[in-house]
């Protein structure tokens, strides 16, 4: 019998999965249970508009991470930092405020934790930052770091 898993079976399959089990495990353990449906037409229907949303949610969250990529391309970041004695940058610049300063001086939110910085910047001049837009999706933020 083919049945469309309501939940994750172990040993069987994950959500939304169709699987061949025999007629007993079905009726028996299955069905009642409400681990999974009979594969009928509307079921099966249900599930194929399911994976399309999914794919069209995917595809526009692609869209707008290749949108905001294009728009970090074209904009610098300004920090004005303190200095310390000798021309020395008192503190450091962390990927929290960078991400800070772009949201005020441009209108963009990206998350902290999708900047790419293996160190902060302890030093003043300018920096290409990359950014984690989405899976495949990387921007690069140009970043100035400036006496104040």
């Amino acid at each position: 019998m083919k049945v469309v898993l309501l939940k994750d079976v172990k040993g069987q399959g994950k959500k939304d999965q169709i699987i061949d089990v025999s007629d007993g495990y079905a009726r028996n353990f299955l069905l009642p249970k409400g681990l999974a449906a009979e594969a009928s037409g509307s079921v099966l229907n249900d599930i194929k508009n399911k994976e399309a949303s999914k794919a069209h949610k995917i595809e526009l969250e692609r869209a707008a991470a290749k949108e905001t990529a294009e728009k970090l391309a074209a904009i610098k970041v300004e920090l004005k930092v303190k200095s310390g004695g000798a021309g020395r940058m008192y503190g450091s610049v962390t990927a929290k405020d960078i991400a800070e300063a772009l949201e005020k001086q441009h209108k963009i939110t990206v998350d902290r934790r999708k900047m790419v910085m293996n160190d902060p910047i302890k030093q003043y001049g300018t920096y290409h930052i990359d950014v984690k837009l989405y899976t495949d999706v990387t921007g690069k933020i140009t970043v100035s770091v400036t006496e104040a």
